[in-house]
């Protein structure tokens, strides 16, 4: 092979290496060592130029140490690496040993003095350690658009003077070919430092977003979620979060992860009633290569992806029987196994849960694990529907309209008595979701700032149809009114002091107002505190209270 040929054979693989999008010391470290094979380079360095430090330095060389290559640090015109980077010229030494301008800061010649050892020492033409003769060193600057990056230097065996140019010929074409692979470099580095900030900013906004001063509830029923939440957040604990559809269980799980010491960490979302049991399997714990048809590569699962986070598993009552038993192994074990694949793998994941089902009528029928039950229930927290905490209406109305008027350019602020006790009165079966999906309607609806009932959903209409159609006899502000008449007038029980006719009244009232509860929620107290929208343990104490004032019992 002529050495024309020669030349092109060794760019066509060289830009075949520069091609593959390695790193750059990678990069240049294969590079590198095809040069050394054809040209017999003993020593190549690349060097760039560090900013923060004002100095070249080695960032990727074959035939150094690491030591040597952290020596390797050269001021602008320091050395003849420094020269070359200060002029734009290629420096070339046809016979390093007699260069005086010759640093040997890698101290990688042996045969020349160290460079910690005082005055340069005597050089002559003696044999080079490792019986090296005449040693060649060039060092070519590295230019990118108008500007010098670094350099690239190599040592090698000098034959003659025909082939010293052909080989600075062929590195200086090299060293324009790394300059833009260096730019790349660059620019990944760039961008990778801006992801890196995005994401902590992003991580800054969501931890501000998911404090408990930012959900929106001052009801007594969520003021006892939010301080669930507020004692469970800083432990591992795993918590299962029911309530209806729509009531807010991804935005309670999202608060528990950031308020708590995995928030720097991911928190991955699963709704496990979106795929079949198949594919949920393979999201859940991963698959090895081959495991199945189109399995072409090894795949790590949610769990693996969380590890040192929290899994969010939505809509946790819909999982099949036998990922249920895989479930159960994690969250006792904290290991599982990829499908297709017999290696355990350990993870460290907080699972919150969550389902919109009565999962204990689910065990009753077989349709959930008892065990798996019973590992979730660890913490659960019962999220109230919104009919049971109907005045955050108000301040939920607001927040949506501050957010869907900014988002639509629009300025629907006005609401009227009348649309605003009609949305007090609607029973919300899609609750909050429902709430928030509505007032998005009525907002790209709108034409002016006031809210009208012509803005409202058809169901929503009908609805305050029916309430205008109802006796007025059976409202409850009807039955109020007879009730206080009777009171004041002592129609019903003449024998009560004057004095004690509101404590009586309104006792008597609480008193059937909680058996009424009681007996429509099957006498579970935790179901009856949320249908009332007060606390368990504020039940506990008023039928403490109310039934041994009337010598009565309740069970």
């Amino acid at each position: 092979m002529t050495r024309a040929e020669q030349e092109l054979d060794i760019l066509t693989e060289i830009s075949q290496i520069l091609g593959d999008g390695l790193e750059l010391d990678e990069v240049f470290q294969r590079a590198m060592t095809l040069l050394s094979n054809r040209l017999n380079i003993v020593r190549a360095s690349l060097l760039l130029w560090d900013e923060a430090t004002d100095q070249l330095r080695i960032v990727a060389a074959i035939g150094l140490t690491r030591e040597e290559m952290q020596r390797g640090r050269y001021a602008l015109g320091e050395g003849i690496t420094g020269r070359a980077m200060a002029t734009g010229e290629p420096q070339i030494i046809p016979d390093v040993r007699l260069e005086p301008d010759f640093l040997n800061r890698t101290g990688s010649r042996r045969w020349l003095p160290d460079p910690g050892e005082s005055g340069k020492g005597a050089r002559g033409p003696a044999v080079a350690e490792g019986g090296e003769g005449k040693i060649t060193f060039i060092c070519i600057p590295i230019k990118d658009g108008d500007r010098y990056v670094g350099a690239m230097s190599v040592d090698k065996p000098y034959i003659d003077e025909a082939s010293l140019e052909a080989d600075t010929r062929l590195l200086t074409i090299n060293a324009g070919c790394f300059a833009q692979t260096i730019r790349l470099h660059h620019q990944a580095q760039i961008d990778k430092e801006r992801l890196v900030a995005e994401n902590e900013a992003l991580r800054h906004d969501l931890r501000g977003r998911y404090t408990f001063e930012n959900i929106i509830g001052s009801s007594p029923a969520m003021l006892d979620v939010l301080a669930m939440i507020g004692q469970v957040a800083s432990s591992r604990a795993t918590c299962l979060l029911l309530g209806e559809t729509g009531c807010g269980k991804e935005l309670i799980a999202k608060a528990i992860h950031y308020n708590s010491p995995r928030n720097s960490k991911p928190l991955i979302r699963v709704n496990c009633g979106a795929l079949s049991p198949q594919l949920l399997e393979s999201e859940l714990f991963g698959h090895a290569k081959g495991a199945f048809t189109g399995a072409i590569r090894d795949k790590i699962g949610r769990f693996e992806a969380a590890d040192g986070g929290t899994i969010f598993l939505d809509e946790i009552g819909t999982l099949d029987s036998q990922l249920q038993v895989k479930l159960l192994r994690v969250l006792q074990e904290r290991e599982l196994e990829r499908v297709g694949d017999h290696h355990t793998i350990q993870v460290d994941v907080r699972v919150i849960a969550a389902s919109n089902l009565d999962l204990e009528n689910e065990i009753s029928k077989g349709n959930f694990r008892d065990d798996l039950y019973y590992r979730l229930n660890v913490v659960t927290i019962h999220l109230p529907p919104l009919r049971n905490r109907r005045q955050d209406i108000p301040q939920l109305i607001d927040y949506f309209l501050d957010k869907y008027n900014a988002e639509n350019n629009r300025n629907l602020t006005r609401i009227s008595r009348d649309v605003l006790n009609t949305l007090l009165r609607y029973p919300w079966p899609g609750n909050v979701r429902e709430l928030e999906n509505m007032i998005e309607r009525a907002v790209v609806l709108s034409g002016s700032d006031t809210f009208t009932e012509e803005l409202l959903p058809l169901q929503i209409r009908l609805f305050a149809q029916q309430v205008r159609s109802d006796s007025t006899d059976d409202s409850m502000e009807s039955l109020a009114g007879r009730l206080a008449r009777h009171a004041v007038r002592q129609e019903d029980s003449p024998s009560i002091e004057d004095g004690m006719i509101y404590d009586r009244v309104i006792r008597e009232v609480e008193r059937q107002l909680i058996r009424q509860a009681m007996e429509l929620n099957g006498n579970i107290k935790t179901r009856t505190a949320d249908y009332l929208g007060i606390n368990r343990n504020t039940l506990n104490k008023k039928v403490r209270e109310l039934y041994a004032t009337a010598g009565d019992t309740l069970e």
